[in-house]
């Protein structure tokens, strides 16, 4: 299935079960948010739509714990619960991402390409742990589209057993 399709069932899904839906990213910084207005009657569904690249910004906007980020770092499964969690604040769904994007930042436990992409509803979280397949390429555009495109995906299953 290809991005724009997936994108026409997301919005099928959305609006026949009347939800709303809010995204938070960083490592993508918005693109996510973008591809899915790209689709007509996006205004529909979507409530809320966060960058929130720092720290502080997931803090403020989404109630991320300090100590989650300091013990677990930006780049963490439980970050990106806590933040899929704080998006529920704003909708019925929540969509982020957080992850690495590169040339630099990378570490053996955390290389380029890694992103955690959480999921929420009311009754459950769900983070999805992914590796870009352009982490080797040291391209931060093409890891970032194939990150957005991943996330897309995620969601799109998550909403089909929702």
């Amino acid at each position: 299935m290809n991005k724009y399709e997936i994108l026409c069932k997301i919005k099928e899904i959305l609006i026949e079960k009347k939800l709303s839906l809010a995204t938070a990213e960083s490592c993508t910084g918005g693109l996510l948010s973008s591809y899915l207005t790209d689709i007509d009657g996006a205004s529909n569904f979507i409530f809320q739509n966060f960058v929130t690249y720092s720290n502080s910004a997931k803090e403020k906007f989404l109630n991320v714990q300090k100590p989650t980020l300091e013990t677990f770092g930006a780049v963490s499964e439980q970050t990106a619960s806590e933040m899929a969690l704080g998006l529920l604040n704003y909708a019925d769904i929540g969509a982020c991402t957080t992850g690495i994007l590169g040339p630099t930042g990378g570490s053996k436990e955390k290389p380029i390409g890694l992103v955690y992409i959480g999921l929420s509803c009311k009754d459950k979280i769900k983070v999805v742990k992914y590796i870009s397949k352009f982490a080797l390429t040291n391209n931060r555009h093409k890891i970032k589209k194939d990150i957005a495109k991943k996330a897309l995906f995620e969601l799109y299953e998550f909403l089909k057993t929702t």
